[in-house]
């Protein structure tokens, strides 16, 4: 896959032919490829999806989903699990896809989702949701972080359920959780 995709001028130069290209099977060979390729990687590009200039991609294509219609500028910033997604939901607001104006830095886990703009120069915090458009020069974060502090000591392992009943992972093992309070709070008898 990597040997065709390279023979075919890399990923940006099979996403152009597909788009610009001739049409028939040379295109449906190179749509094929093309998304066996991210598929291989674990992203999403769709192929109507338009750059005005490539981005960066300081982590790799790895967990990014850009969806197709999005328009994104040139020198953007797109850090890893990024979403550019549509909004397809046809009694919303914002249905479309989001329009990403130059020199855009996006943080990881961001999701930029809908019919949006945003305008030149700005900067998208990680994990940020951003469903509105933004003011070129602006610079987007989360909400505050908010601590509480519990009354009491949190049970925080992982359980999963095996045959004999629940387990949790402790120090690189499965043990057989023997509490009963727990056990009752798991199935849900408590």
């Amino acid at each position: 896959m990597d040997i065709l995709v390279w023979l075919l001028g890399g990923f940006w130069d099979l996403k152009e032919r597909i788009v610009n290209g001739p049409r028939g099977l040379q295109r449906k060979i190179c749509m094929t490829i093309y998304y066996l390729y991210q598929k291989k990687y674990g992203f999403y590009i769709g192929h109507s999806a338009r750059f005005t200039g490539q981005s960066c991609f300081p982590h790799g294509f790895k967990g990014i989903f850009i969806s197709g219609g999005a328009k994104i500028g040139s020198n953007c910033v797109i850090f890893q699990n990024v979403t550019i997604g549509s909004n397809s939901l046809p009694n919303s607001k914002r249905v479309g896809s989001p329009t990403i104006g130059n020199n855009v830095y996006i943080g990881a886990g961001a999701a930029l989702i809908g019919n949006i703009s945003i305008g030149n120069d700005c900067r998208i915090g990680a994990n940020c949701t951003v469903y509105k458009d933004v003011e070129e020069n602006s610079i987007v974060t989360s909400a505050e972080l908010i601590v509480r502090k519990s009354d009491m000591i949190m049970n925080n392992k992982f359980y999963k359920w095996t045959i004999d009943g629940p387990a949790y992972f402790k120090d690189g093992k499965w043990i057989m959780e023997k509490d009963q309070e727990i056990i009752l709070k798991l199935y849900n008898k408590l």
